[in-house]
């Protein structure tokens, strides 16, 4: 045996390790889905009592900010920053704000729509769509039929993610169900609408998820039979899921996902300095002799607790009498601590979401104008993954729209093309652009229709462009000529 053999020998006798133990560890889940969905609500409401009021229900820390109770006698006043709603708002208007419309393949499905657009208001329904989806998650659009409300058209719905469920198979979703709960002689029933693929069926459960006849309530009476077929290509339901939730599979993630303590510390930072301000506000001391009495009784008026504070000291009873003197004095505050931690909590509230620029908060106040747009990479990037989603759900919204109204009126199925069109967020200064470009033509690295895209993008159409790149031309003394014929050996073109 040699030397090398013998020590890993001695080393393998030596060393003599156990296996790791199997053992079981439970983690108690505080919220499920429905839970989870009202705190994100509770978040963008934005109102103290209401959070105050959940999370001291809340099997959570009681450290927390907003279940914490305060002692008596030092009560602390609990502020809401308001970001969460600022957050969810912001980001709405900058995708509509750059949202351009729908391009269709064929008028006619541009002109249906169009019409159907305008008796559903889709304007406001997509602003509380996307407000709704970057809140709860997740969702689903449904295309229902109601002559009392549209005679000749079909209606579209968004239904937020709580009143949806999910039914995948295989990864993929083959049916959306929506839930609705009715009230009837002081007992709740879940309706249920099963939306597939060619078929939409209904279902009445009760408190006991007992299922039962659809016309046992008033408001499913209007109901015959238990459900419609159609095209089996086509569902009249589309949903929409942003992001992948780690917590809840199949479904969709908020944006305040993982951000709730972060909101939870903005606000107690917050409050915590509001508190001290108001608690370093400057105090009079006040010789007992000199104090407001009340004309008519002689009485001491009692100091108001938020504008008058004062505190009665004994008097001098010298012969002079020069201690009797009013003195103010007031505590100093760290507002420079107070700064610091608030940008700090913030920073980890917006933190992979959006930039602070967006929301208009300059934390360093000489940033210059490129710093400024560098800040805005964060936000392009969730606008790009929200745009992303868009690309996909809105197409779908019309084809699903568009399908139901050619079913209704006893047509041939044909599914629309359409494409959406979304316009620049957050581009450099046209003079820069302007500059940059300039130096790319002139080093021989750009051409002239490469330069004029890149330049006006979305802005101009390809008509314009194209009459401009020609105009260019001329001025630089190019002249656009037609390619002479070809000719033969005999001279003749």
């Amino acid at each position: 045996m040699g030397l090398g053999d013998f020590l890993r020998e001695k080393i393998r006798n030596f060393l003599h390790i156990e296996p790791a133990a199997n053992k079981q560890i439970v983690i108690q889940q505080r919220l499920d889905l429905y839970g989870t969905i009202a705190r994100n609500k509770l978040w963008y409401r934005g109102d103290s009592s209401e959070l105050s009021d959940f999370f001291r229900q809340l099997e959570v820390s009681p450290t927390m900010f907003w279940k914490a109770s305060s002692t008596r006698g030092m009560e602390i006043r609990k502020i809401h920053t308001g970001i969460p709603k600022l957050i969810v708002r912001v980001l709405t208007n900058i995708i509509l704000h750059d949202y351009n419309g729908l391009t269709f393949e064929k008028p006619t499905h541009e002109e249906r729509w169009k019409k159907i657009a305008k008796e559903n208001k889709t304007d406001k329904l997509f602003k509380r769509f996307m407000k709704k989806l970057l809140i709860v998650g997740d969702g689903a659009f449904k295309v229902t039929f109601d002559t009392d409300i549209a005679k000749d058209s079909p209606i579209l719905e968004y239904v937020s993610g709580e009143n949806v469920e999910f039914v995948y198979r295989r990864g993929r979703i083959h049916e959306v169900v929506f839930l609705t709960t009715y009230t009837h002689n002081y007992r709740c029933y879940i309706f249920k609408e099963h939306y597939g693929y060619g078929y939409i069926r209904y279902e009445l459960l009760n408190e006991n998820s007992e299922r039962l006849p659809l016309n046992y309530i008033p408001q499913t009476k209007w109901i015959e039979g238990e459900g419609v077929t159609f095209d089996t290509s086509v569902m009249l339901a589309v949903p929409a899921i942003y992001g992948d939730s780690e917590q809840f599979e199949g479904r969709g993630e908020s944006l305040y996902e993982g951000k709730s303590d972060n909101f939870d510390a903005l606000d107690e930072a917050w409050s915590q300095w509001m508190d001290a301000l108001r608690a370093g506000r400057t105090k009079q001391y006040i010789p007992e002799n000199l104090i407001p009495r009340d004309p008519e009784t002689g009485k001491v008026i009692k100091p108001n607790a938020f504008d008058n504070r004062f505190i009665a000291v004994g008097n001098d009873v010298s012969e002079s009498g020069a201690g009797n003197r009013i003195y103010n004095e007031q505590a100093a505050i760290p507002h420079d601590s107070y700064l610091a931690t608030y940008i700090s909590a913030l920073d980890l509230a917006l933190q992979g979401v959006i930039s602070p620029s967006t929301l208009g908060i300059d934390v360093k106040k000489l940033d210059n104008a490129e710093a400024q747009r560098e800040k805005e990479k964060t936000t392009l990037y969730t606008r790009g993954n929200i745009i992303e989603l868009l690309n996909t759900v809105l197409p779908e919204v019309v084809t699903a729209v568009l399908c139901a109204d050619q079913i209704w009126h006893e047509q041939a199925v044909d599914k629309p093309s359409v494409t959406v069109e979304f316009g620049e967020y957050a581009n450099p200064s046209f003079e820069s652009q302007v500059e940059t470009i300039s130096k790319g033509k002139t080093g021989g690295i750009m051409s002239t229709e490469a330069a004029v895209e890149e330049l006006y993008g979305d802005s101009k159409d390809d008509t314009w462009k194209e009459a401009e790149v020609r105009r260019i031309k001329e001025e630089q003394g190019i002249v656009m000529m037609d390619e002479p014929p070809a000719v033969n050996a005999d001279g003749v073109a």
